[in-house]
């Protein structure tokens, strides 16, 4: 049997990810592929991410990074970005507004 979690509403993301910020910037992992899929997203330019990766320790990156993030649109691709580099449970974080709502469980035979 498999679960498959389903996320529900994702408008507002961009609120949480602003009201989430400090717990996201200890849980989030920037320097694996993160940064570089925002690049090709287009979520953030070249000197965007140039002035992140000179931030000196991982949690002023990460402050870096979510200070940049101003619209749903982006919110919605940054999220797309972690699930594309295997930071699943922080997109689950994020849409569940950090744990105060549950996901939608589904299980699958």
């Amino acid at each position: 049997m498999m679960c498959a979690i389903f996320l529900g509403n994702t408008q507002h993301i961009l609120s949480n990810v602003m009201r989430l910020k400090s717990a996201l910037a200890n849980i989030i992992d920037p320097d694996f592929g993160l940064l570089d899929e925002l690049l090709s997203r287009q979520v953030l330019t070249r000197r965007q991410l140039a002035k992140v990766r000179s931030e000196r320790t991982v949690y002023e990156r990460n402050d870096a990074m979510l200070d940049l993030l101003v619209s749903e649109d982006q919110c919605d691709h940054f999220v797309k970005a972690l699930r594309q580099t295997s930071q699943q449970h922080v997109a689950i974080f994020i849409a569940q507004n950090g744990g105060q709502k549950l996901a939608t469980h589904q299980f699958i035979n």
